[in-house]
């Protein structure tokens, strides 16, 4: 017997990564920042637009090669998640790193919305987890970086106001 649920869910998982509903969208948070901004840290913050950006797209492209890769090794903790300096290093690397975000992202939608694809079994080289596990971790781990760009961008001064 088919299970009813199963493409409904991986269809909620898929737009859950994407974004919306009740979260920002990635380039609705991430379009329209002047260049001269996106490695300015504000005041009394460690982080800027450009830092956390390239973290997402670490840990993003980890968890997804994590969960599709049994020779994969993870970066160093937590050195290897964050970009080596805070300064956007060149206006080629924001794109070069939108570009790889939205690249891992689509493979994650795509692993996740494939029938062969077993959601609930575990990951034979992890300890425990599973794809679905991974999904949401991605998706929730987007969201609350996206939540911290939306702040930065607001002690800016670049945060579109409605």
């Amino acid at each position: 017997m088919k299970n009813t649920l199963d493409g409904p869910l991986r269809q909620h998982i898929s737009d859950l990564l994407g974004g919306g509903g009740a979260h920002a969208k990635f380039d609705q948070v991430l379009g329209g920042i002047p260049p001269n901004l996106r490695g300015k840290a504000p005041a009394g913050l460690p982080h800027s637009v450009w830092m956390i950006l390239d973290h997402m797209r670490i840990a993003q492209w980890d968890i997804l090669e994590f969960s599709r890769n049994s020779k994969h090794v993870s970066p160093e903790w937590p050195s290897g998640y964050w970009p080596r300096t805070p300064n956007l290093p060149t206006p080629g690397d924001w794109n070069k790193c939108l570009r790889s975000f939205r690249a891992d992202l689509k493979a994650m939608q795509d692993l996740v919305m494939d029938s062969k694809t077993n959601l609930t079994g575990k990951i034979p080289w992890g300890d425990g987890q599973t794809i679905l596990r991974e999904a949401l971790l991605v998706a929730d781990h987007n969201a609350y970086h996206l939540a911290q760009i939306v702040d930065i961008r607001r002690l800016l001064g670049c945060w579109p106001e409605e």
